[in-house]
């Protein structure tokens, strides 16, 4: 590996034995939080324990910092509406290779590590897939020694708390900082103006020379807040720094003075608002207007920091494609072309095509999906009302682009439409995704199968104006919270199959697949796997007074409720098997756990619908005396990372069935086969590429293909022909409609029925026969117990490869050009 990046770090200054550390401890209890032995509270041991580990961090992070500048290094900055970090306790502990010296310093004072862990909140930064590959990416680039700042924001209340009344989802405010939050450090003197609204005035600039002044209506500040991100056994860290929305006049004391109390915080409010949630809904023009803000809140107060930082060291604006990389986390930071552009030529003076090859030449984009809605795009009246001077840029940087369409392509005129960065049709619009791509020198799918559907679909236009810049990175996973920590249990019987260079090389795993031929080994290993999951049935058992056979099969779909993951398809298969159940009683059926998880867009009606219907059918199949505890149904609430980390080394088989063609990569099917579960999934996504790598005997494939998928959508694909052929899937219907499992409310599905009825855009009904087919040969391979957990092996062994360390590397090969060590 390339070695210019800087330097290891000596051996840290601060003693690392249980004493000392105990030490530290008391007195963070307190001096820091006030609190006495006696008084203190599981929290409180979290808090000071939390600072006092903190400390052996901050040391490293600044002596890194300070090295990154004195050699020169390039610097990576990852652009992110979300960071789904999760709790940071242990992350930070294991980085650092402290965990049995916390262990033997709480002790002696009778505090309880696991309960300790359990009074961290889950940090509220993310909703899904998205958040959680850009938290194991700012993992990886630490442990890579990359450095690099994550740029987001500050959620006061992240998405939402869900709660499930009556089967029903509600949405709570999250309230991860009631208590502080120890890892993070405020920086209240690093702060950067947001402009929006006002005017654009031209001022002469010299002979023929015109220099425009954008004159805000609204100034909102953005305050910094650095959270160290640690890597692997502590050789570097780098930073999150999240963004804080404050009012630049926190309070209008005339407007105070006069009565007015509440005018008096207005603006204020309306600034705040900015960071309050993530995502709030989009049904109406003000939640448009406020996720707009945000975009460009997050993305202006990253970009003007990192440009102040480049300044201050390098001096030349010119210079920042050879000393920065910008990555677009996805279409939200998209505006970050525009605004990087006014930064170099309105406020630095840089010629056009300058600050256009700097501009292209720093920023790369990632995407991630092909659905159309999340391809975000803007009304042009809200962005000319918003966001003056963008719109100006975005205006000259299409005509430009458009001008090189027509000497590239003459004649083609269909091209200037399906190119343009301005969509004409239903209203004008700005198509972000477009504007990402033609503002950067790279553009990355995140499987083979999605970069190539990017290639032939959304993009396939721009694949022809510039074939080289489209790419794939297929995504990877952390292997340090994902199996290391999450599954202690598997992690020490794999140290001790195949050594310790598997906690640093997940290539190692690899020497697992003779021992899948090794009857103890797998006896094992299944002993594993039971034990987490009779953990997580006595978390089920605690939680909601159901008990659950851990010698079932624990078959668990985690993941956001979307149409297109199809968790509708897996509730169908539970109505199905629970008729078949009571309808052929000697069957020899393989008792079974369905395991639902995720949230609903708290504007996706028809997601919260699903939801209801998961709890409908859980209620009605739970409750049967004649189903034997051969079939459970379970929903667990408020799914986040640390749910996560119980229900992902329980689980026996991996739900990844979305619609093919629809899910960019999903990461969750490489966290279970990593922890020896097997995936029931369509050719979707990195579907395709885990079972290049698993082998077809080791993972359960059905549906329609992409291109299926596709041929169906043409032909005018009606679901009521699949519902003719298929007498399961035509009963279980009958019996959602007519209401058999919403006595209370009849009608309830009707609608959802009349849509798989129709169009059934998502292939559900599709795909329903083969989907029932092989679940059961799944059964079929669960009555053979070798034959189970040999896949179960070869699935740990075989997916090494979906390490984020080497998705992180190719990034820094060949998209930042960016040196790494290992």
């Amino acid at each position: 590996m390339d070695t210019t990046s800087p330097a290891p770090l000596a051996k840290p200054r601060l003693p690392t034995d249980p004493a000392s550390l105990r030490e530290a401890i008391i007195q963070k209890l307190t001096y820091d939080q006030g609190k006495s032995r006696l008084g203190a509270r599981d929290r409180d041991w979290f808090i000071a324990t939390a600072l006092a580990v903190r400390d052996h961090i901050v040391e490293r992070w600044i002596d890194l910092s300070r090295a990154t500048y004195e050699t020169g290094a390039k610097q990576v900055y990852y652009f992110s509406l979300e960071f789904l970090i999760g709790r940071l306790f242990r992350d930070n502990v294991c980085n650092l290779g402290l965990m049995d010296t916390v262990r033997k310093a709480l002790e002696p004072l009778g505090v309880d590590l696991d309960k300790l862990r359990e009074a961290e909140p889950d940090a509220a930064l993310g909703n899904g897939g998205l958040g959680r590959l850009a938290a194991c990416f700012m993992e990886s680039m630490a442990t890579l020694s990359i450095p690099a700042f994550g740029y987001g924001i500050r959620y006061d209340h992240g998405l939402f708390r869900q709660i499930i009344r009556d089967g029903w989802q509600r949405e709570y405010p999250e309230d991860w900082l009631t208590f502080g939050n120890p890892w993070e450090f405020a920086r209240p003197e690093i702060a950067h103006e947001i402009g929006f609204g006002g005017t654009v005035e031209a001022v002469p600039a010299g002979e023929a020379r015109v220099r425009h002044v954008w004159k805000p209506a609204e100034t909102v500040q953005a305050v910094a807040y650095d959270t160290p991100i640690v890597g692997w056994r502590g050789q570097h860290v780098n930073t999150l720094r999240l963004w804080s929305a404050r009012a630049s006049d926190p309070l209008r004391l005339d407007a105070f003075n006069r009565g007015d109390h509440l005018g008096a915080l207005a603006e204020r409010m309306k600034a705040e608002s900015i960071s309050k949630l993530l995502y709030p809904s989009d049904e109406t023009p003000a939640g448009q207007e406020l996720r707009l803000r945000q975009e460009y809140f997050f993305t202006s107060a990253a970009l003007q920091d990192l440009v102040r930082r480049h300044l201050r060291v390098y001096g030349d604006l010119r210079s920042l494609p050879e000393r920065v990389a910008v990555q677009l986390n996805d279409t939200h930071p998209a505006i970050a072309v525009a605004e990087l552009m006014r930064i170099l030529v309105d406020l630095h003076d840089l010629p056009w095509d300058e600050a256009w090859k700097v501009t292209r030449g720093t920023i790369a984009y990632t995407n991630h999906t092909l659905l159309p809605e999340a391809l975000e795009s803007w009304p042009v009246p809200l962005m000319e009302r918003l966001l003056p001077r963008h719109m100006q840029l975005i205006y000259l940087i299409n005509a430009f682009h458009l001008d090189e369409v027509r000497q590239r392509f003459p004649g083609e005129d269909r091209l200037l439409t399906s190119l343009s960065l301005i969509e004409e049709g239903h209203g004008r619009r700005v198509r972000m995704g477009h504007l990402a791509f033609v503002g950067s020198h790279k553009v990355n799918g995140v499987s083979a199968l999605h970069s190539d559907l990017l290639k032939k679909t959304v993009f396939h236009d721009f694949h022809r104006l510039a074939p080289e810049r489209i790419t794939n990175k297929t995504n990877g996973i952390t292997f340090r919270r994902w199996l290391h920590q999450a599954n202690p249990g598997l992690t020490s019987l794999l140290v001790g199959a195949v050594g310790p260079e598997v906690l640093d090389d997940e290539r190692a795993l690899e020497k697992l697949r003779p021992l899948a031929e090794d009857a103890a080994f797998r006896d094992k290993f299944a002993a594993v796997k039971r034990a987490n999951k009779q953990a997580l049935a006595q978390l089920v058992r605690d939680r909601f007074q159901l008990r659950l056979d851990p010698d079932a099969i624990f078959d668990v779909q985690i993941k956001r409720i979307h149409e297109y993951k199809r968790q509708l398809l897996n509730v169908l298969e539970a109505v199905v098997l629970y008729d078949e159940i009571r309808s052929q009683p000697t069957r020899n059926w393989v008792p079974r756990v369905k395991i639902l998880a995720g949230k609903a867009a708290a504007s996706y009606h028809r997601a919260k619908l699903i939801i209801k219907l998961a709890h409908d059918v859980a209620r009605v199949v739970n409750s049967d005396p004649t189903v034997r505890d051969l079939l459970k149904v379970v929903f667990l609430p408020n799914y986040n990372v640390s749910l996560a980390e119980m229900i992902v080394p329980a689980a026996d088989l991996s739900e990844q069935i979305s619609t093919a063609g629809m899910e960019a990569s999903g990461t969750g099917n490489m966290k279970f086969a990593l922890n020896g579960a097997l995936t029931m999934g369509t050719l979707d996504g990195a579907n395709v590429e885990i079972k290049q790598c698993v082998g077809d005997d080791n993972i359960f494939i059905f549906g329609l293909t992409a291109e299926e998928v596709e041929a169906h959508r043409r032909e005018g694909f009606r679901g009521e022909e699949a519902i003719a052929r298929s007498r399961r899937l035509q009963e279980a219907l009958e019996q959602i409609e007519a209401g058999v499992f919403s006595p209370d409310d009849p009608g309830r599905y009707h609608d959802l029925v009349a849509g798989l009825r129709n169009s059934d855009y998502f292939m559900v009904t599709a795909d329903f026969d083969t989907y029932y087919a092989a679940q059961r040969q799944a059964d079929q391979r669960y009555r053979d117990r070798a034959a189970w957990w040999r896949s179960a092996v070869l699935n740990t062994a075989n997916v090494g490869w979906f390490s984020s360390d080497r998705t992180i590397a190719e990034y820094a090969e060949e998209i930042w050009q960016v040196p790494v060590r290992r």
